[in-house]
C-alpha cells in the first residue's frame, strides 16, 4: 500500500534493516549491502563500463549473504551530482530492480556521501566536474546525517564556497585535478582527502535512518540530482543564460 507516494510499510529500525546501495556518480562503481548495522562492499574503478558492472556487483553481495532481493527492505543509490551516464545509470538499476521486488528507494547526495566517507564535523566537498569547474558544498555534520551549509554548485575552483570555520576537511577528486582549490581554502582546512569518493557504504550509512523514518520512496521515484543542465551546455552559454 502507497500512502503520499511513499510505501507504506511500517519501518524496521535502522540497525535491522538490510539494503544494497550503489554509486556510479564517478569513475569508481561501488556497491555495498547494510546488513543488521554491518556493511559488505564491493568496488571497482569501472572507466566507462559502470553499465555492465554494476548489477553483477550487486548480484554477487546478495549471493554472498544468501539474499534475495525480496529479502530486502531498500535499495538505495548516489543521486548526483556527478557524471551524467552514471548517474542515469544508478537511477535506472534503482528503478529496475526496485520494481521487480517491490522495494522503496531512497536517493543520497553524492557530495554528502563524500562526506560521510571521509569523516569529520566540518567538511567541504569539491569533485571534479571536467570543463574547468567542480561540484561542490559544504557539510557540517548533524545528528545521523550532515546539514548542507552550501552547494551543491557547480562552479569554478576559484568560486568553491568557503566555511566561515576553520578546521573543516576538503575532500573529494576536485582537490586533485584543480591545485588553486587549496590556495582557495587556505587557512580552513585541516587536512584534505583528494581520494574520497561517494562510496556507497557511506550511502548506505546515510540512508539506513531516513529508511527506519519511513522515508523510502516508489521506484519511479527516484531521480538523479542534475546541477548542469545539459550536458553538452558550453562555459559561455551557462554565464549567458544566468544574466
Amino acid at each position: 500500500m502507497r500512502e503520499g507516494g511513499r510505501i507504506a510499510h511500517p519501518p524496521p529500525a535502522a540497525q535491522t534493516l538490510q539494503l544494497l546501495a550503489f554509486d556510479t556518480a564517478t569513475e569508481w562503481c561501488t556497491a555495498a549491502l547494510w546488513r543488521d548495522g554491518s556493511v559488505s562492499v564491493r568496488e571497482v574503478h569501472a572507466g566507462q563500463r559502470h553499465s555492465d558492472l554494476l548489477v553483477p556487483m550487486l548480484m554477487d553481495l546478495l549471493a554472498e549473504a544468501g539474499l534475495g532481493l525480496r529479502d530486502l527492505d531498500g535499495l538505495a543509490y548516489g543521486m548526483g551530482p556527478g557524471s551524467f551516464t552514471g548517474l542515469r545509470i544508478a537511477c535506472g538499476v534503482a528503478q529496475g530492480l526496485a520494481l521487480g521486488a517491490d522495494l522503496p528507494v531512497l536517493g543520497v547526495s553524492t557530495l554528502e556521501a563524500v562526506a560521510e566517507e571521509c569523516g569529520g564535523e566540518g567538511v567541504a566537498v569539491c569533485l571534479d566536474a571536467r570543463m574547468r569547474e567542480v561540484y561542490a558544498g559544504l557539510y557540517r555534520r548533524h545528528q545521523e546525517g550532515w546539514q548542507c551549509l552550501a552547494g551543491p554548485r557547480v562552479c569554478p575552483p576559484d568560486q568553491a564556497p568557503l566555511p566561515e570555520e576553520e578546521a573543516y576537511v576538503g575532500a573529494g577528486s576536485g582537490f586533485a585535478a584543480y591545485p588553486e582549490l587549496e590556495a582557495r581554502y587556505a587557512g580552513r582546512l585541516a587536512r584534505i582527502d583528494a581520494a574520497a569518493i561517494p562510496h556507497a557504504r557511506a550511502i548506505a550509512r546515510l540512508a539506513a535512518p531516513r529508511f527506519a523514518r519511513g522515508e523510502g520512496l516508489p521506484a519511479e521515484a527516484a531521480e538523479p540530482l542534475y546541477i548542469r543542465d545539459k550536458v553538452a551546455l558550453k562555459i559561455h552559454e551557462r554565464t549567458a543564460k544566468s544574466t
